[in-house]
């Protein structure tokens, strides 16, 4: 499997722990790349870009809160990223919104917690069915936003 992740300088340490704890991914580093302050939107809006490029499926993002890092991932057509701060909602952002990045805050959970939660993520697929039905509809709505 190969996943884009980013980060901002919050988000720099847990996403290293990430790596080192998922060693069996391959993951392409969208940065930052060291703690030093950073603007967020720089390195998110690159894993956004690797999954609407196709150059991966999924991604993780993570800045401090989660929150920022999840709008900018939501500003590209195609992205669907879900902050999530518990294994259940990682689980389903995938079955039900097909989430294709998912977006953690490094100051609001542990590294363990994030280890679970990247884990039920990684470890559940979208369900289809009713939820596909939903997921046309938000892509309808992308497309009316863009004229």
């Amino acid at each position: 499997m190969k996943l884009a992740i980013g980060s901002d300088h919050a988000g720099y340490l847990l996403k290293s722990k990430i790596i080192d704890n998922f060693s069996d991914i391959d993951f392409i580093d969208c940065g930052a790349f060291s703690e030093e302050s950073t603007d967020y939107p720089d390195w998110i809006s690159k894993v956004g870009y690797e999954i609407k490029n196709n150059r991966v499926e999924m991604g993780i993002v993570i800045c401090g809160s989660g929150i920022g890092a999840s709008i900018v991932a939501n500003k590209i057509k195609g992205i669907r990223a879900a902050l999530c701060f518990n294994s259940l909602m990682a689980e389903l952002s995938r079955k039900h919104n097909n989430a294709n990045i998912l977006a953690l805050g490094a100051r609001i959970i542990g590294h363990e917690l994030a280890f679970n939660i990247v884990k039920a993520w990684l470890g559940s697929s979208f369900e289809g069915g009713r939820h596909l039905r939903r997921i046309e509809k938000i892509e309808r709505i992308e497309g009316e936003a863009e004229r």
